[in-house]
């Protein structure tokens, strides 16, 4: 019982709660949804890893998103940047009909994650460095971005018939999950280690709550900011290997197309404030999982791709009012009342039995 109390005022309670009550309607109302089968080649297929499969992209940006909303900051490019990434990868590899890359695909997945680390850097320089606000400066980059992927692409959807390119996104042979599970999970990974065995989760934290403390306390607050951001370039760009890889080919008009909101719901929804400060890795991965959970799940309704963004407004609207500070205060308002009813139960009772005796 205490422990049950201890995790109903933690940070991944509502997440947890989210994802299993999705899950429960789920197995009530969708048909074969916790059926997993298994291939002749031995390859896992069901809803549940499917879903695991399209969130890992969500997974890792949320990752980066994370740490730029902890800063009180904001990135909505990218997106942007995602298509950026598989426009890089996808037109250094080329779509050579006969299957032959035109550059080594480790030279190709390595341009396009530097890409996607220089643009968190372009984003990073304007807000730590000129002080631009950050929707402002990821602005520019959701505009332009798309822009420069489709130059990239002139304009066409760039195809890739070389076979090793699938195995980003696709399963390797004999491999019963697909790659991209093993790549979200290797970045989760890295980031608990980072924030297990060096100060930056308590930096990052410093800064989101209050700059100007943190700086004369010693912390490169600039630094901290331009870190970030390049951070989540680089999970911007992961994810543009794993969404191009996914359908074997650049789209500059569709790859990683609001996919910003959907990682900065998935952060919303794991614990972590809007304004900045405490953050949640594990809470955003949750939320992550959560959010594809929700689209997969609207999607087997019958809800269109086109009306889904309602739903997530929606989402979004319930979360911040669960986090608005006036929310807060009548829960705790809620928790005092009902505490101190309990202790008159108790005394009433007390008092009863003494009365008895």
């Amino acid at each position: 019982m205490d422990m049950l109390k201890k995790f109903s005022g933690s940070s991944l309670f509502l997440p947890v709660v989210a994802l299993t009550v999705l899950l429960i309607f789920n197995t009530l109302f969708v048909d074969g949804f916790l059926t997993i089968q298994m291939t002749e080649d031995g390859h896992l297929y069901g809803r549940l890893v499917d879903i695991l499969n399209r969130s890992c992209s969500l997974i890792i940006l949320a990752l980066g998103m994370t740490f730029v909303i902890a800063t009180s900051g904001i990135d909505i490019s990218v997106g942007a940047v995602v298509a950026i990434s598989a426009a890089v990868v996808c037109t250094l590899i080329g779509g050579r009909g006969d299957g032959v890359a035109e550059m080594p695909m480790s030279v190709a997945m390595m341009a396009a994650v530097g890409v996607g680390v220089l643009c968190g850097m372009w984003n990073g320089l304007l807000v730590a460095k000129f002080k631009i606000q950050a929707v402002v400066a990821t602005l520019i980059l959701m505009t332009a971005g798309r822009g420069v992927a489709q130059l990239m692409t002139e304009g066409q959807i760039i195809t890739v018939y070389y076979k090793p390119f699938e195995y980003i996104a696709g399963f390797l042979p004999n491999m019963p999950l697909p790659t991209n599970i093993f790549i979200a999970l290797a970045m989760v990974l890295l980031v608990a280690i980072l924030m297990k065995k060096t100060s930056i989760g308590l930096f990052v934290q410093s800064v989101g709550i209050n700059p100007t403390a943190a700086r004369y306390s010693g912390i490169n607050v600039t630094m901290v900011i331009f870190l970030v951001y390049a951070f989540s370039g680089l999970c911007a760009g992961v994810s543009g290997l794993i969404e191009s890889s996914l359908i074997r080919a650049a789209d500059a008009n569709n790859a990683g197309l609001n996919m910003e909101m959907d990682a900065i719901l998935a952060v919303a929804l794991g614990g972590t404030l809007l304004s900045g400060g405490k953050f949640y890795v594990g809470g955003s991965v949750i939320g992550a999982i959560t959010i594809q959970t929700l689209t997969t799940t609207m999607y087997a309704l019958g809800v269109s791709a086109d009306q889904l963004p309602v739903v997530k407004a929606a989402a979004v609207i319930i979360i911040c009012l669960i986090q608005s500070k006036k929310a807060q205060e009548m829960f705790d308002k809620w928790k005092a009342s009902r505490h101190s009813q309990q202790k008159n139960d108790t005394k009433a009772v007390i008092g009863k039995a003494v009365k008895q005796l």
